[in-house]
């Protein structure tokens, strides 16, 4: 238990009085108040997370890494389409993609277009820190924005400054709608669909920030979008029930990005979905995230991994940032029920101290053997946050080999990954106890997220980094009522 502390209590009450009246993502804004709708509330503590030098400075660095990571995977699937690299790549990243959205992905009209936040999802390990995903339409933007800076105003310093999301935010937008060095910002909509709706209130919080400085961006529902003469415009000058901004005519703003926040997967359900795609296509609004698909999918890190793809990852990348990004990723497969010739196996993969040759050993380990994940690739509502996952350890025998051979069965329309299961290493964070009224402690283990904006062909500086701290007997690390989630800090 830890010994009261008066200044680190009052701190956070100090700190959720400053979070918006409806909440941010996942965050419950004021102790006993109900949590916002469709959010689940997590905890803050007195003081930011804190990282050794040396691990923030590494991690600072890394942008360019996961951009040149992110441009080398879209090389690598044009490759495969024009027949100078292996068919199946192209053949794996395109499954249960509809043909209209395959055709958007290969247009030279997004040929250079790249995601503009990246965010990959690192553990730290007792052998160092890993990654197991990169995002590419993050969550929690806003949320770390607002965080950083209201513990900044307690004289708390965070990695990327007070303003380092917001600001970072707005230079990716500026690059992604071709903005040169010192032209107004773009008018710009944060479109964020229902399926996303848990992260609206972030959205406008980021939205009002923006606005503050001077720049016209809003956050709004896919019904507030319209076609109009010059492209898409929004409607921003009323609310519905739910605080989201819906179109009327006296309140239309014409803009010139739109900033996808929803999962390409989606689209059938984003009303004005296709006048988006329609308006990027024509040239008459800049969209971002791009529509390519085989960019959200998982599965890049089992390429990135497999040996037959070296030779083409050490031109695209150069022999030094392929070995980093090898060394940084957690090795990933995929489960395709191909048949594997007698004479070969799985590469890279070992189970049980053998090489894989059939999925049929993946099945009947035991449950000691299973310290591995399944997950599905992307394009689905299961595919993001950790809906999907299946800890092989945590199910029976049966439940895991149904499992596995439901994961086979999808393959043609829905690809799914395995990974080994790298347990974080366990650590001890203070955080604040609404029902108690005190500062507690809690052991668990954390995730990092660092932000990274991509702000010019080369360029992707961190914007800041977001700690998530679970329980130690939670197996999924994500946002959620037990959680402890701050802004991370350098030690000292």
């Amino acid at each position: 238990m830890t010994t009261p502390d008066p200044t680190a209590a009052d701190r956070c009450r100090r700190i959720l009085a400053g979070i918006p009246a409806d909440g941010l993502f996942a965050l419950e804004p004021h102790a006993g108040s109900p949590a916002p709708s469709g959010a689940a509330p997590c905890r803050i503590g007195p003081e930011p997370f804190r990282l050794p030098p040396g691990l923030l400075r590494t991690l600072g660095g890394q942008g360019i890494l996961w951009l040149k990571f992110v441009k080398a995977a879209h090389q690598l699937y044009l490759l495969s389409l024009r027949g100078d690299a292996p068919p199946w790549i192209a053949g794996w990243l395109d499954l249960g993609k509809p043909p209209r959205l395959l055709e958007f992905a290969r247009m030279n009209r997004f040929k250079r277009s790249v995601p503009p936040v990246l965010r990959p999802d690192v553990l730290l390990t007792d052998e160092g820190p890993v990654a197991c995903e990169l995002d590419s339409v993050p969550g929690g933007i806003g949320l770390l924005g607002c965080l950083s800076r209201l513990y900044e105003q307690e004289g708390l310093a965070c990695a990327g400054g007070p303003d380092g999301m917001v600001a970072g935010f707005r230079r990716a937008m500026a690059f992604a709608a071709g903005a040169h060095a010192g032209a107004d910002a773009p008018a710009t909509a944060l479109v964020v669909s229902d399926e996303s709706r848990m992260y609206r209130p972030e959205m406008r919080w980021l939205a009002e920030a923006l606005r503050a400085s001077g720049d016209p961006v809003w956050a709004v529902d896919p019904e507030a979008v319209r076609p109009s003469a010059d492209g898409l415009a929004v409607g921003t000058d009323r609310a519905d029930a739910r605080g989201v901004a819906i179109a009327t005519p006296e309140g239309d703003r014409t803009v010139a990005l739109v900033y996808r926040f929803f999962e390409l997967f989606d689209l059938p359900n984003v009303p004005h979905s296709e006048e988006i795609l329609d308006a990027a296509r024509l040239k008459r609004v800049r969209l971002t995230p791009p529509p390519k698909p085989h960019l959200e999918e998982k599965l890049l890190f089992a390429l990135l991994h497999h040996p037959a793809l070296e030779p083409q990852w050490d031109t695209l990348l150069g022999e030094r940032m392929f070995g980093e990004l090898k060394a940084l990723v957690v090795p990933t497969w995929v489960l395709d029920p191909a048949p594997v010739p007698p004479h070969a196996a799985v590469a890279g993969l070992t189970l049980a101290g053998r090489p894989v040759q059939s999925w049929d050993v993946l099945q009947r380990l035991s449950q000691k053997e299973r310290a591995i994940i399944l997950k599905p690739s992307g394009f689905g509502e299961d595919a993001w946050g950790s809906h999907g996952v299946r800890f092989g350890a945590d199910l029976s025998s049966a439940e895991w080999g149904a499992a596995v051979a439901s994961a086979l069965a999808d393959f043609p329309r829905h690809p799914w990954i395995l990974q080994p299961h790298r347990r974080p290493s366990l650590t001890r964070v203070p955080f604040w106890d609404a029902a108690a009224g005190e500062v507690r402690d809690l052991e668990g283990r954390v995730r990092l997220c660092p932000y990274y904006f991509v702000t010019g062909e080369d360029e992707a500086p961190l914007g800041g980094i977001l700690a998530t701290i679970t329980p130690k007997d939670k197996k999924a690390i994500h946002g959620m009522p037990d959680a402890v989630m701050l802004p991370c800090a350098n030690v000292g």
